[in-house]
C-alpha cells in the first residue's frame, strides 16, 4: 500500500539494506540546469522503502549530505530483487512464492531529472536472473508438464524469462534441468556473466527427483539417500522416493554458453576444489560469479555442503522414526578461477576465504571493480551460517590476483547492523546502503575503498526505514 508522501515529509523533515549492479565509473555529473538533464547526464539511483511504500530516489553524490523521500522519490511497486541494464534501465522483480508476477523497468527521465517507469512485464516464478545481449533474463527450476516416467512423474525444467529493452516484449523457454550435468540431478541456474563473449552461469545440483531417481538408476550413488518419507518446508519440502540434496555437494559447476540462446548446449566446467557456487536465502540463489575487468571469472563458494546432516531421524506424527542419509560436504568457503578465453577452471588457482580475515564464509558477493570484489561474510562463523536468520553483518573485499582479502573496516558494529543493500561503484569506490537497529538513525551509504578496506559514512536518506540496492541511471 503507498504512503502518502507529504506524511512521510512531516514526519522525517530533517538515511537511510542481479549483482553489483550495472553502473557508470564515473560519478553523476553535476547539472545547473534546474533539473532538466542532458543526454548522457546520470543520477545515482536508490530503491528504498518506509513501511509498506517504495522509492526509487535520485541523487547527485553518495559522499555527503542527505535525501528524502517527499524530495526525490517516486513511489512504485513493491519488489524484492532490483537489476541495472547498464545505465539505461532499472527492472524490478517481486518475488512471489512460486507464483506469476508483473516487473516493472525504470528510466532516467530527462525532463524531470527522475525516474519515472517506462515499462511492465509480466514473468514466470524467478530464482535468479541477470542481462544477455538485449535482454534482462530470470530462471527458476520448476516441475514441469511434458516428459513424464513410467511411473507418471514430471520431470523438472528450467524455466527462462527473456525481457527485451528495446521493444519491451518478452519471451520464454525451457530446457530439462533432470541429468543437466550428467549426474541424474536436477539443477538451478544461480547467477549469470557476460564475459569474452560468452554467458557464464553457475550450475547448482540439487538431488534427485522422482523423475530423475526412476529415469537414472544408475546415477544414485547409495540407495540409502532415497528417502522413504516426506518432510522438510518450503522449498526443502520432500517426498518418499526422491533424493532431497545433492550427492555432490563439494563440486562446483559452470554452464558457458556461446549463442544467445538456452536451446543451445553448453560447455560445463568443474572444479573440485570448492563446493556450488551459490548464495542461498530460501528459494532465491545469489550470484557468486563475477568477471574481473580483465575478463576472468572468479567463482564463489560458501561452502554450504557442511551445514547438511549426513545422518538423523525424522519423527512421524504417528511416531515412526525415519533414517535420513545425506552426503555432507567438507569443503569450506572459497574461490576458484576461470581465465578469460578459457572454458575450464585455472588448476593453479584456489583461496581458502576462512583462511583470511576473521575466519568467517561468505554469503554472496558483487563485483567492485578491477579484480576487487565486495563480499557479504556470515559474521557468526562455520557454525552460524545455517538458517535463514543466520547473521550476515560483515564485508569484507578480495583481491583475485593477490588472492588477499581484506575486512572491511569503519562499518558500525556487527551486532548493530540490520542490512546491507546491493552495492554500485563509481570513481574507484564501491558504495553500499547500511541500515542500522538504532533508532532514529537513518540509513547511510559508506564508501568502500578496495585498497584498504576503509570504510567511510556518506549520503543519508531521512524518511526511509530500508535501503535494497543502488546503481546509475543517465538520460537519453
Amino acid at each position: 500500500m503507498k504512503k502518502n508522501l507529504h506524511y512521510l515529509w512531516a514526519l522525517a523533515v530533517a538515511l537511510g539494506g542481479l549483482t553489483l549492479t550495472s553502473c557508470s565509473e564515473d560519478e553523476p555529473e553535476q547539472p545547473d540546469n534546474n533539473g532538466v538533464l542532458e543526454v548522457g547526464e546520470s543520477r545515482f539511483i536508490i530503491a528504498a522503502s518506509a513501511g509498506d511504500a517504495v522509492y526509487l530516489l535520485t541523487a547527485e553524490s553518495l559522499d555527503e549530505g542527505q535525501i528524502t523521500a517527499y524530495q526525490d522519490g517516486l513511489e512504485t511497486e513493491s519488489s524484492s530483487n532490483w537489476i541495472f541494464y547498464g545505465d539505461r534501465y532499472l527492472f524490478s522483480f517481486q518475488y512471489n512464492d512460486g507464483a506469476q508476477g508483473t516487473g516493472f523497468s525504470y528510466n532516467l527521465d530527462a525532463n524531470m531529472g527522475k525516474v519515472v517507469e517506462a515499462r511492465q512485464y509480466t514473468y514466470n516464478r524467478t530464482t535468479t536472473y541477470g542481462t544477455w545481449g538485449e535482454n534482462v533474463i530470470t530462471s527458476s527450476t520448476n516441475a514441469g508438464t511434458n516428459e513424464q516416467d513410467s511411473q507418471g512423474n514430471y520431470a523438472y525444467y528450467l524455466q527462462f524469462n527473456y525481457l527485451n529493452v528495446n521493444d519491451a516484449t518478452s519471451s520464454s523457454g525451457s530446457h530439462i534441468a533432470e541429468n543437466f550435468l550428467g549426474n541424474g540431478e536436477r539443477v538451478s541456474f544461480a547467477g549469470f556473466v557476460e564475459a569474452n563473449g560468452w554467458l557464464y552461469t553457475s550450475v547448482v545440483p540439487m538431488g534427485m527427483s522422482h523423475y530423475g531417481v526412476n529415469t537414472y538408476p544408475d546415477k544414485v550413488v547409495d540407495t540409502k539417500y532415497i528417502t522413504d518419507h516426506s518432510g522438510g518446508s518450503g522449498s526443502g519440502q520432500y517426498t518418499a522416493g526422491m533424493i532431497p540434496t545433492t550427492q555432490y555437494p563439494d563440486s562446483a559447476f559452470v554452464a558457458i554458453y556461446s549463442g544467445d540462446s538456452f536451446d543451445e548446449t553448453p560447455v560445463i566446467a568443474r572444479t573440485g576444489k570448492i563446493g556450488f557456487a551459490s548464495g542461498r536465502m530460501r528459494s532465491q540463489y545469489y550470484q557468486t560469479i563475477w568477471a574481473a575487468d580483465n575478463g576472468d571469472l572468479y567463482v564463489f563458494s560458501p561452502g554450504y555442503g557442511r551445514t547438511v546432516q549426513a545422518e538423523s531421524t525424522v519423527t512421524d506424527a504417528d511416531g515412526t522414526v525415519h533414517e535420513l542419509h545425506r552426503v555432507q560436504g567438507v569443503l569450506p568457503s572459497g574461490v576458484v578461477r576461470i581465465k578469460a578465453g578459457q572454458t575450464s577452471f585455472d588448476e593453479s588457482y584456489y583461496v581458502n576465504l576462512e583462511e583470511q580475515g576473521n575466519g568467517n564464509p561468505m554469503f554472496r558477493c558483487w563485483h567492485a571493480g578491477g579484480d576487487n570484489f565486495l563480499l557479504q561474510m556470515y559474521s557468526g562463523g562455520v557454525e552460524g551460517m545455517a538458517g535463514t536468520s543466520a547473521p550476515r553483518n560483515e564485508l569484507a573485499v578480495f583481491n583475485g590476483e593477490q588472492g588477499k582479502l581484506t575486512v572491511v573496516t569503519g562499518l558500525p558494529s556487527a551486532d548493530e547492523i540490520s542490512s546491507f543493500g546491493i552495492p554500485t561503484t563509481a570513481n574507484g569506490y564501491a558504495y553500499i546502503p547500511v541500515v542500522v537497529k538504532t533508532e532514529g538513525v537513518p540509513p547511510t551509504i559508506y564508501r568502500i575503498d578496495p585498497a584498504t578496506g576503509e570504510a567511510t559514512p556518506g549520503l543519508q536518506i531521512a524518511s526511509i526505514s530500508s535501503v535494497s540496492a543502488l546503481g546509475t541511471l543517465a538520460a537519453f
